[in-house]
């Protein structure tokens, strides 16, 4: 059987001389809600999801160590090539990019889809509201988060966590702040957007949803004790709602982003120069 011309009614033949383009290509059908969830465990299992699992692994080995978990440290951003700073900047600038992928491979799934991640509200047509309604969020979520940390530290639920290891050179800084970013980009595009999305074309129902995106962040944090499991699983249930909300993510991933920055940069130019700061 010979398909019709692709744009013309059958029956109707093309003016004379014009190109005829036939297409011989099974028209796409939506994907299945079975394939759905398949490409989500394959995105899950390939980002934060692993990462989830590692962090449970790591988590049974500090409560296995001999020393309380109050007592033992979880570096983050630590140095790659010690003694060898451009190097170590060259492994660090790497990890940053490779952290994005996942991003990207959400991004090319949703042009598969027969959209983009504009979708997610992840674009910068509201630049100055985005940023405003971050700014807000950071300083709301930030300065609790602060102290529930150093109260499940000093309890001896949480390990000492040490934002930054880098060495004091040029460019401890900015890999901090692209560091804050990419880890915010990263968690907010797919634990938020992409997973709501995908749940929901599952046709779950929204406080099951919440509840998984908001296990899944605090999984991935386990690493740091009980306190960063339920720190951030309590962030997750509020940026689930506020992404209900605006339906962006953009204002999420600016409030992220600023909450890092702040504890990275901060602990790097305050360590061991304050009290209350706990370094390990």
């Amino acid at each position: 059987m010979i398909a019709p011309v692709v744009g013309r009614p059958p029956g109707r033949s093309p003016p004379a001389g014009a190109a005829v383009t036939v297409s011989t290509e099974p028209e796409a059908k939506p994907l299945s809600r079975r394939l759905l969830g398949t490409e989500l465990l394959v995105v899950l299992g390939l980002s934060l999801g692993a990462s989830g699992v590692g962090a449970l692994i790591s988590f049974a080995g500090s409560l296995t160590q001999p020393l309380a978990l109050g007592q033992q440290v979880a570096t983050l951003n630590s140095s790659r090539a010690p003694g060898r700073p451009w190097l170590d900047l060259a492994w660090q600038l790497y990890y940053i990019a490779r952290g994005l992928m996942p991003v990207v491979l959400v991004g090319y799934l949703l042009v598969r889809e027969g959209t983009s991640l504009r979708v997610l509200g992840f674009d910068l047509t509201r630049k100055l509201r985005d940023l405003g309604r971050g700014t807000a969020v950071a300083a709301a979520i930030g300065g609790s988060g602060l102290a529930l940390y150093l109260l499940s530290q000093a309890a001896g639920y949480n390990l000492t966590v040490a934002p930054s290891g880098l060495p004091d050179v040029w460019w401890r800084i900015p890999v901090l702040i692209a560091s804050a970013w990419q880890n915010a980009i990263l968690e907010e595009v797919i634990v938020l957007g992409y997973l709501l999305r995908r749940l929901g074309q599952q046709g779950w129902g929204w406080p099951a949803i919440v509840v998984t995106s908001a296990v899944l962040r605090g999984s991935y944090h386990l690493y740091q004790g009980v306190g960063g499991f339920v720190g951030n699983m309590v962030m997750g249930a509020v940026f689930c709602l506020l992404y209900r909300r605006w339906g962006r993510v953009m204002p999420l991933v600016a409030a992220h982003a600023l909450i890092d920055t702040v504890a990275f940069v901060g602990y790097a130019l305050l360590a061991g120069h304050v009290s209350w700061l706990p370094t390990g």
